[in-house]
């Protein structure tokens, strides 16, 4: 003869391991679970004997199973926004190291500017470290105008070949660096339309 509370460790998987607990499992379902245990235990037929030590023992083993499950679930919640968080600061991070390094970029871009070739390398060593980690060069000569991206600084009136009335990017006075998605700076430009 099985009860309730026999029956509730299986429906919540009640068999699994420690490490088995997933995501289906939230504490407000074993919450409810312990609740109907509980009941389960206040509710037993009136032949029954309510000092029986084995029915006693199965309900607290069972209350304690799910308050092992729901804490089990819980911490792998924690551990997961935790991993998150973890790697958002990260990404923040690298991203603030770059943004460091921007003026170091646009120092090696005056220099190439004026015939400064010996600094060709270093620009070329700290573009080629940081661009597999996520650094993009905004170099949008040609591209339409994108307030999102690029800054307007000049602006020329549109020819009679422009049609469309659309901004046209014609010039990059400074270049743009965006990281991970995200503008670090936007690029200096002129326009045409």
């Amino acid at each position: 003869m099985s009860t309730p509370a026999d029956e509730a460790p299986d429906s919540a998987g009640g068999d699994a391991g420690i490490g088995e607990v997933g995501d289906g499992i939230t504490s407000e379902l074993v919450d409810g679970l312990i609740d109907d245990i509980l009941i389960a235990g206040d509710e037993s037929p009136s032949g029954a004997d309510e000092t029986d030590p084995v029915a006693r023992a199965e309900t607290e083993r069972d209350v304690h199973l799910l308050d092992l499950q729901r804490v089990s679930a819980e911490f792998a919640n924690f551990r997961k926004q935790t991993e998150r968080r973890n790697a958002e600061v990260a990404s923040r991070a690298r991203g603030d190291l770059a943004e460091r390094l921007l003026p170091v970029l646009d120092a090696c871009d005056l220099a190439l500017g004026h015939g400064a070739e010996d600094v060709a390398p270093i620009h070329a060593a700290l573009v080629n470290a940081l661009a597999p980690v996520g650094l993009e060069i905004l170099d949008p000569v040609g591209e339409p105008f994108d307030p999102t991206r690029h800054e307007a600084v000049l602006h020329e009136p549109a020819g009679e070949d422009d049609a469309g009335g659309t901004q046209v990017v014609v010039e990059v006075l400074r270049r743009g660096y965006v990281w991970s998605g995200r503008v670090l700076r936007p690029a200096m430009v002129k326009v045409r339309g």
